[in-house]
């Protein structure tokens, strides 16, 4: 439980510096002096946010003090490896304490502390084929005979092909689900090594948009941030020469990033292919449309939609729950 007196008195402190307060956190910390806040930073997940220390007190050893608060307070939550962002002009503060600059975009810097990349990248070291690669980020919420489509058209292309499902367990599907439909859906592909995306790729390390005046702008560095990340950090190791997406007929969200990735990856060298979707029953097949379905119990639909893989899965007593919890979900929306 935060102290009410330590919010009030934070957020005028991060709003006197021009920043917004972001209530969405895990943990908010302080730094007196004489009974005066004098500094104070939060932290969401595995994000540091809202850092903002009185004039005075900038460029002093406060800062070292509230990132040590912070680092212990992530440690207890189960992180050993925290995202921050800044500016580019601040990051040598956060780097002489052992901060690693993960990408610049604009006037935003992504730093991370603890073992983070070089771990992931070393744990996947084997995996590492030489070639002419390719690369897929998926979510597949769940997978779908869409989402076949595509890595079996990326997989012919290429000399191997690096699926990366999204981590971050922000779906109705669980991570360790989804991954599994994802293993079983492209077995019979040999070129296929499917791999998590950590925090680097499509993530809840999202940009904390108290550094900006328009939640649109955030939302643009957020895209640029994401994809420069993959592009930089991810792309090179594994020899990514390409990356495919499926068309996005529907989503504007999706589709906006998938015109951003184009351009963004043009700037790297890196190839970008669309794939155009495959249809079932006169429309585009989507995870989207199979989440309806099992919200009608309609599974006879479901079978021009997903691979058999995935089907069974939905029919099985470890689906069931997914599928109430779907269910649920939805009956408690307005």
């Amino acid at each position: 439980m935060i102290d009410p007196a330590l919010w009030r008195e934070a957020r005028a402190l991060v709003e006197s510096q021009g920043l917004r307060f972001e209530p969405d956190l895990d943990d908010l910390v302080g730094l007196y002096e004489h009974d005066r806040l004098i500094g104070c930073g939060a932290r969401q997940g595995y994000v540091l946010k809202m850092l903002a220390l009185e004039p005075e007190h900038q460029g002093t050893s406060a800062l070292g003090d509230l990132i040590t608060q912070l680092l212990a307070s992530a440690r207890r939550a189960g992180h050993d490896t925290v995202f921050i962002y800044t500016t580019p002009q601040a990051a040598p503060s956060f780097q002489a304490m052992n901060f690693r600059l993960l990408v610049a975009q604009g006037a935003v810097a992504l730093l991370e502390h603890g073992p983070g990349l070089e771990a992931y990248l070393a744990d996947h070291a084997r995996e590492m084929k030489p070639g002419r690669n390719g690369a897929i980020v998926l979510n597949a919420n769940p997978f779908t005979l869409g989402h076949q489509h595509l890595v079996e058209e990326a997989a012919h292309r290429c000399d191997q092909l690096y699926l990366f499902v999204v981590r971050e367990d922000r779906s109705v599907f669980p991570f360790a689900v989804r991954e599994a439909l994802v293993r079983e859906g492209t077995a019979h592909l040999p070129n296929v090594t499917v791999l998590d995306t950590s925090r680097y790729a499509v993530s809840a390390g999202t940009f904390p948009s108290y550094f900006l005046k328009r939640l649109e702008e955030a939302s643009r560095l957020q895209m640029d941030l994401d994809l420069r990340l993959f592009a930089q950090r991810l792309a090179p190791p594994f020899q990514v020469v390409t990356r495919y997406v499926g068309q996005e007929p529907h989503c504007p969200t999706t589709a906006a990033y998938n015109r951003r990735m184009s351009e963004i990856l043009a700037e790297h060298a890196i190839h970008w292919v669309e794939i155009p979707r495959i249809e079932a029953s006169g429309g585009a097949i989507s995870a989207t449309r199979v989440r309806k379905a099992l919200l009608r119990g309609d599974f006879s639909a479901l079978e021009s939609l997903v691979p058999p893989t995935t089907l069974r899965f939905l029919a099985s007593p470890q689906g069931r729950p997914i599928v109430e919890r779907l269910r649920t979900s939805q009956e408690a929306t307005p």
